[in-house]
């Protein structure tokens, strides 16, 4: 039986090393793990930080290969992925060595896993964006009868 919050090798799509930008060399603590519920993200060697995005909250990808990845990294690229995830909203997969691979499944898990909690993308959408900054959570409890516990 598997110990409760850890992930079974066989529940990983894909695991990205980042490199570095010269030679494509994988000499960094800083691994990407793809699963089909999230995307983890590990950083450090002596200190790690472990930050997981769920997979139906990512809004936007944007795939990056500069002429020094494509030339000296050998075929390295970088994603950009914005998410509604409070903790990591921006954050940036760089050097990696199957970009275009990755991105693919990343996609493709998004849209599963949206299908799957039945997620719609009206439910993604920020109040403040719409009433604006200056609204203060009293005002808009009182407008719209809305009570904290």
């Amino acid at each position: 039986m598997a110990r409760k919050g850890k992930i079974r090798k066989e529940d990983i799509l894909i695991k990205e090393r980042r490199r570095w930008r010269l030679f494509g060399l994988p000499f960094t603590f800083n691994t990407y793990t793809l699963t089909a519920k999230k995307l983890i993200v590990k950083t450090g060697l002596f200190n790690t930080v472990e930050d997981e995005i769920l997979l139906y909250r990512i809004v936007d990808m944007t795939v990056k290969s500069t002429f020094a990845q494509k030339v000296f990294g050998f075929g390295l690229g970088s994603l950009c992925i914005i998410s509604s995830d409070k903790t990591s909203s921006h954050l940036d997969i760089k050097n990696i060595r199957n970009y275009k691979l990755f991105r693919q499944l990343l996609s493709d898990q998004v849209e599963s896993e949206r299908l799957r909690v039945k997620f719609r993308a009206g439910e993604m959408v920020d109040r403040d964006a719409h009433y604006g900054d200056d609204v203060h959570d009293d005002d808009y409890e009182d407008q719209f009868g809305i009570t904290h516990m």
